[in-house]
């Protein structure tokens, strides 16, 4: 648990999205990779919408998502108050309309707990605490693996949702099973985009989301593809257009049937 705020030496301004943002990041602790970004990058989110995330870590995944869509309210909520005040600089920083909360997701602030979202977005610790490798510091360490089990992530997100609200949340492959069932217990239209590494190998982590007070029948999408080939033949990114495109640029990742899903209005 990182308390006390980074000292200056500590951390790395680094850029995202072709240097549409530039975040602050711990250089030893937790670091944003790809991960956030595709989660941003996959939200239907317009102008004007409401947006939370739950532990947000230094806010690259609402700092992303609110480069693109111009006027989208974000807010935040992070567990460790060094990461909290860091993704509020973050936003400040960018121009980006938002206000982090450091607190846990079991005890939420009353200004949260009293809003209802648009969105709300996650992308919980990969490993139960018991399945967890040791992390090289102890902030990293809360990131990767956590106590609260994902039911709990789920139901929470649910209850801050206005009906009609969107969750999305990007997890393992391998917690799938317990991702889809704590979906199923509260929100409806669910709808699965497995991430495959490249096009031969098994999903390694899956993009989830699912609505409000919704019902439409469970949707298996094809594979989002990382990379091109079968393996890495050249020291160069291999990433395929798709993806390269919202790495380096505020551009939107649909999930594969968006227009058929925002014409049937679930």
């Amino acid at each position: 648990m990182r308390t006390e705020s980074f000292a200056g030496d500590e951390l790395t301004r680094d850029d995202f999205l072709g240097g549409a943002l530039r975040l602050w990041q711990p250089r030893d602790g937790y670091r944003a990779g790809m991960d956030p970004v595709l989660l941003a990058a996959s939200i239907p989110a317009k102008e004007g919408d409401t947006v939370l995330e739950l532990g947000c870590g230094g806010g690259a995944a609402l700092a992303c998502l609110g480069a693109r869509v111009p006027g989208l309210i974000c807010t935040g909520v992070e567990m460790q108050p060094a990461y909290a005040a860091l993704a509020q600089r973050n936003l400040n920083e960018n121009g980006l309309t938002g206000t982090v909360h450091c607190a846990d997701l079991s005890a939420l602030p009353a200004a949260v707990r009293s809003e209802r979202f648009d969105h709300v977005i996650a992308n919980p610790p990969y490993f139960e605490d018991f399945r967890a490798v040791a992390a090289r510091s102890e902030e990293r360490a809360v990131s990767r693996s956590g106590a609260l089990p994902l039911e709990r992530w789920v139901s929470v997100a649910s209850k801050r949702l206005k009906p009609g609200g969107v969750a999305t949340f990007i997890q393992r492959a391998d917690r799938l099973p317990e991702l889809m069932s704590a979906f199923f217990g509260c929100l409806g239209a669910l709808e699965l985009w497995p991430i495959h590494p490249r096009s031969t190998r098994p999903a390694g982590l899956v993009l989830l989301r699912g609505r409000k007070e919704r019902r439409a029948a469970f949707v298996s999408h094809p594979p989002l593809v990382l990379h091109r080939g079968e393996s890495h033949e050249k020291d160069a990114d291999s990433y395929t257009e798709a993806v390269s495109k919202v790495l380096r640029s505020p551009q939107m990742l649909p999930f594969p049937d968006q227009s058929r899903g925002q014409r049937q209005r679930f």
